[in-house]
């Protein structure tokens, strides 16, 4: 039977993981939460950071959002740490600090949509739910040698019924950990380890030779090239940096000044709108270049690095001390590059 051979499997070669050894639906949620669309291995060290900054969701609703999101850096996906903050204020708020019990309550918070809430059900209340992640989405579409693109809603409601088939109903928490661990260790995207699947005999995809073809999308996601121009305005120690605005990428988290891309000479725009003049009040002493690659877009990034002379008044600009520059959330691209300044 399916649900007992990978249960069996799980229990003896499962990967000792920190969120595995409770049944704390604010720790379950905290580690779904991170590894969205993020390996266990770059997850983890962001897990135990939030766990120790914030042992309670009492504790992490009083945090500022600057806080969260400067923990969240370098982890991409910055909607993720503005949900968690909305959801964990939510709970204190309206949920008396205590996280719904089931599948259909838990889809109302902000941020858990099916296969979060079926995680926390299942693993800390034990509802019979399946938990879908894409580690079970290839499992089920290669057991069951389904040729169709897994990113149809179709074939995905088909798999979800397919898993409440198989799992467990004594054992929901267990079956979904373990389904998910074969996905994870096991049944990979690339060469998939066939050879030491406890459900190998009966894995339809595998008896056609199609293991390595399923799952398989149709729809292709559209990455588009963008170009950004960086002012980074500096006196002595001190750096400018704005927080970025709504509606793009890196909400609320902290660059530098953009110079529209259409502009060719970065003197003449600094004249233009700040009324600098280069000989008597900065140098450019430093311009550099870097792609860095988003989920939907790629991004050619130039910094001008602007030394003024003296601390110089300029709208909308706000100097910051190295301290201070520290502590505020930024994009895993600036972080680096003021690192290497």
């Amino acid at each position: 039977m399916f649900s007992e051979k990978i249960i069996s499997w799980y229990e003896i070669f499962k990967r000792d993981l920190p969120w595995r050894d409770t049944t704390d639906p604010y720790k379950v949620w905290l580690s779904e939460i991170i590894l969205q669309q993020t390996r266990v291995s770059q997850g983890l060290p962001y897990y135990i950071k939030f766990v120790e900054a914030f042992q309670t969701v009492e504790l992490m609703a009083a945090a500022s959002e600057e806080q969260i999101l400067r923990l969240w850096q370098g982890l991409g996906y910055y909607s993720r740490g503005r949900n968690l903050h909305f959801t964990a204020k939510n709970i204190v708020e309206n949920y008396d600090g205590k996280f719904p019990a089931t599948f259909i309550e838990l889809k109302k918070l902000k941020g858990v949509g099916d296969y979060t809430a079926a995680a926390i059900a299942s693993f800390c209340f034990n509802e019979v739910i399946p938990v879908v992640d894409g580690n079970v989405l290839r499992v089920v579409s290669r057991f069951m040698a389904i040729d169709a693109p897994i990113d149809a809603s179709e074939v995905k409601k088909a798999i979800f019924e397919i898993t409440q088939g198989l799992i467990d109903k004594k054992k929901p928490d267990i079956f979904n950990q373990a389904i998910m661990e074969l996905g994870a260790v096991i049944c990979t995207p690339k060469n998939p380890n066939c050879i030491e699947c406890p459900v190998t005999i009966e894995c339809k995809g595998r008896q056609l030779n199609m293991q390595e073809k399923l799952p398989y999308k149709a729809k292709k996601t559209k990455v588009k090239n963008r170009e950004i121009k960086y002012l980074v305005f500096a006196v002595d120690r001190l750096l400018s940096l704005k927080k970025r605005d709504k509606n793009d990428i890196w909400e609320n988290l902290y660059d530098f000044y953009e110079m529209p891309v259409e502009e060719i000479s970065v003197e003449k725009y600094l004249k233009k709108t700040y009324g600098l003049l280069q000989s008597e009040t900065y140098e450019i002493t430093n311009v550099s270049q870097q792609k860095h690659i988003l989920s939907h877009q790629k991004l050619q990034i130039s910094f001008y690095f602007i030394k003024l002379k003296s601390q110089i008044s300029i709208p909308g600009n706000s100097f910051f001390s190295p301290n201070e520059v520290d502590y505020m959330p930024k994009p895993i691209v600036i972080e680096n590059y003021i690192r290497n300044l």
